[in-house]
């Protein structure tokens, strides 16, 4: 290979997002389901947090995780709602350098801050079915609250590296990113410099996040099975497994478009563009559409809560 010219380097001022490849003409039809994604994500987990913190019943261990996790889906429904709508329903692909990298770094931190929450709630699952008797007291307001900010620093320190590595890079004349928001990887492949410390950071912190929190929710559910087998009644191990359902369906619909995401990006360089797209968007929509419906339709105290506010609010109007 021959070496770039130095004179063709340059910071970009402008990156082009990029929409569904081949459905450009039916962008605008395509913006209609997706405003519809957003407005359930946005005002499913504002209705999650406004009923965890109206609902003194729901002042416990399990429901102040679950409302993390709604106050992360909705940083990260927010962080990406500005570039989506603009390319789908305005046509608008432009971005500002600097914005793009903003809005990576929010959207890796909020997905960073996602997998240590999921963590948290394998763990509170864990000591829920584990030590029924001692939860409240093991999982304490003062211990929640270190765990919460003990991920917000981790996601911090993780991410903050991701734009400044970036900024060192030149990059040449292909401004074109493969999604309608900005992601590292993607950022990445426009830089025409060695990108090796990037490739080996961005590797790094993948096995030091997600990777090793993947690890330990296994574990969980491993000590979680291990302790319901040994409980004697035909009954209870059932009713323990059901408390569960919500978590692994949430760690299931997150980690598997982050796993193929990642292994796109990686060793997919001639797989279709439109599998890349499909499993960015898979990775960024399902987890803060779905979470507030899964959590509401199965956990019987947050779905009797969500009732009441609708029921209340019917009889407000009549």
């Amino acid at each position: 290979m021959g070496l770039i010219n130095s004179s063709s380097w340059f910071q970009p001022h402008l990156l082009l997002l990029t929409g569904i490849p081949g459905l450009e003409s039916v962008q605008i039809w395509i913006s209609i389901p997706l405003c519809v994604m957003y407005l359930t994500a946005i005002l499913g987990n504002s209705t999650i947090l406004l009923i965890i913190k109206t609902t003194s019943s729901l002042h416990e261990p399990q429901y102040i995780f679950l409302s993390m996790l709604a106050a992360t889906d909705l940083g990260l429904s927010l962080s990406t709602l500005p570039t989506v709508l603009n390319v789908f329903l305005l046509d608008h692909r432009e971005i500002e350098f600097h914005s793009c990298l903003t809005q990576m770094f929010f959207i890796h931190f909020f997905s960073c801050m996602e997998s240590a929450i999921l963590l948290a709630m394998a763990f509170d699952r864990f000591v829920a079915i584990r030590n029924p008797l001692h939860y409240t007291m093991v999982l304490t307001p003062a211990k929640i609250t270190r765990m919460g900010l003990t991920g917000v620093v981790r996601g911090v320190m993780l991410m903050v590296p991701l734009p400044i590595l970036l900024k060192r890079l030149p990059f040449c004349k292909d401004v074109i990113l493969s999604h309608c928001y900005c992601y590292h990887p993607d950022v990445m492949k426009l830089a025409c410099g060695p990108v090796r410390v990037n490739m080996i950071y961005g590797l790094s912190l993948v096995i030091c996040s997600f990777g090793i929190d993947s690890v330990f929710i296994f574990i969980s559910y491993i000590l979680i099975l291990k302790t319901v087998l040994g409980i004697a009644s035909k009954s209870s191990p059932l009713k323990a497994l059901n408390t569960c359902f919500s978590h692994i369906f949430t760690v299931f619909i997150f980690y598997v478009p982050l796993i193929v995401l990642t292994l796109i990006h990686r060793f997919g360089k001639f797989t279709s563009p439109l599998l890349h797209v499909t499993m960015a968007n898979l990775f960024l929509f399902l987890t803060p559409v779905l979470n507030p419906l899964v959590y509401s339709l199965k956990t019987k105290p947050i779905r009797l809560a969500v009732l009441k506010v609708i029921k209340g609010r019917g009889n407000l109007l009549n």
